[in-house]
């Protein structure tokens, strides 16, 4: 039998496996929560509030209007308008828009593009020409469809007082490859085991990418949209865990079209990673400070910005050198015994990220069963396995993105369907 000593690279693998168990192990309780308490529940609304829809939509011709429409059919008693901003567009995205009942307005500003400049744009032309009409702000992506009770909802939200609330992300089109079914998972667990259980135990939530919602109040005391990283999403999340601004979040249903070809993917995660970095880099120093202060809502949102792909990989790397390096020397500076536990944390670094995201496709799928739309049901099983096989695919992205310019390019979105298409027969 061989025997390892207390030998640096055994110090190594130690620390690295405590590490990682004990600074995730809170999403496992997440997890357990959500199986004792199910989703949250919020009180009737007293008031109905005031709410205005802005969509960012760059040459978003084919989906727009059934957007706008899912929008303006709400079960909603409440005051609801729809503003759409056709940026830079070259094509019928405006006209779509205005038939489709929304207020439009044309932006042509090739130096401030994407969706955070828009975003700046458009609240600071509807507080100005508006005044206090609005209470509170939605954003959505041109290629959503919100589900009839979604604002019902949402309303429930701020009416209990929350300034800042996301909301349940579903998919359009989950089984048009194994790359939409990848995402399309990602964004379910997301609600459920992420944003429903952050609400469930009292802490912050996080916003991602569109379906979220905010009180006027706060960009008028902001004077304006702040956040222009690559994702200004998680960077103004970061900012209302830094300000003691509690996102919450509701159980209202909306539908994102994912990107279908690996090509597209990885150039949306690569914007995705190199956004994380530059908000991890921004503001690293005040959720640490709030983690001192002993606030959970800090350690969670640092977790979520943090590279954990790198250290996952750095662990790899330092073993495979270890292991050459050891091989070569033939017993000078590693045994036998440290060679074969080299070889053993490398099977186990890569296999235990497939069982653990297979584990999560898994719980996720057979919880979220009702809220997934196919006419492949086949996609639904086969994910399982490819799921893991997508995540892992950051590990290299992660790196790329340290090195690699990124900047804003547009997804081209072309899957028109409305609400009906999609909780009826799926999006093909």
């Amino acid at each position: 039998m061989l025997k390892v000593g207390v030998t640096p690279i055994v110090i190594f693998n130690a620390v690295m496996w405590v590490f990682f168990t004990f600074a995730y192990f809170y999403q496992v309780v997440y997890i357990i929560r959500v199986w004792l308490h199910g989703e949250v529940r919020l009180p009737e609304a007293e008031i109905d509030h005031s709410y205005a829809f802005v969509i960012a939509a760059h040459n978003e011709e084919p989906v727009i209007g059934n957007l706008v429409r899912s929008i303006l059919t709400q079960r909603y008693d409440g005051l609801i308008d729809c503003f759409v901003i056709a940026d830079a567009c070259t094509d019928k995205t405006a006209q779509m828009a205005k038939e489709a009942g929304a207020i439009t307005w044309e932006r042509n500003d090739l130096a401030r593009k994407g969706k955070s400049w828009v975003l700046d744009y458009a609240f600071d032309r509807i507080l100005n020409e508006y005044g206090d009409k609005y209470e509170a702000f939605f954003v959505m992506d041109a290629d959503n469809i919100v589900a009839p009770d979604y604002v019902k909802i949402m309303n429930q939200a701020f009416d209990a007082g929350y300034l800042v609330c996301t909301s349940y992300r579903n998919s359009k089109n989950f089984d048009s490859s194994w790359i939409s079914s990848a995402y399309a998972t990602w964004f379910l667990r997301e609600a459920k085991y992420l944003n429903n259980a952050r609400m469930l135990m009292g802490t912050s939530c996080a916003i991602s990418g569109s379906g979220w919602m905010v009180a006027a109040s706060i960009v008028r005391g902001m004077h304006g949209w702040r956040f222009h990283t690559l994702t200004e999403d998680i960077q103004f999340s970061a900012f209302c865990c830094a300000h003691g601004i509690r996102i919450g979040y509701a159980p209202a249903e909306f539908f994102d079209e994912q990107p279908v070809t690996f090509r597209a993917s990885w150039t949306q995660r690569m914007r995705w990673t190199k956004g994380f970095y530059q908000v991890f880099f921004s503001y690293c120093g005040n959720l640490v400070h709030g983690i001192r202060s002993g606030q959970f809502a800090s350690y969670d949102m640092l977790m979520t910005v943090a590279p954990g792909m790198i250290l996952t990989l750095v662990s790899a790397i330092v073993n495979a050198t270890y292991l050459v390096i050891g091989s070569l020397s033939h017993g000078f500076i590693a045994t036998n015994a440290e060679l074969a536990m080299c070889v053993a944390s490398l099977v186990m670094t890569f296999a235990s990220m497939y069982v653990v995201f297979f584990i999560l496709a898994l719980i996720t799928t057979i919880s979220e069963r009702k809220h997934i739309h196919v006419t492949k049901r086949w996609r639904v099983v086969t994910n399982l396995f490819t799921f893991p096989i997508f995540m892992m695919t950051y590990i290299p992205i992660t790196i790329a993105a340290l090195f690699k310019k990124v900047e804003w390019v547009p997804t081209k979105h072309d899957i028109a369907v409305n609400f009906d298409d999609v909780v009826g027969e799926g999006a093909k």
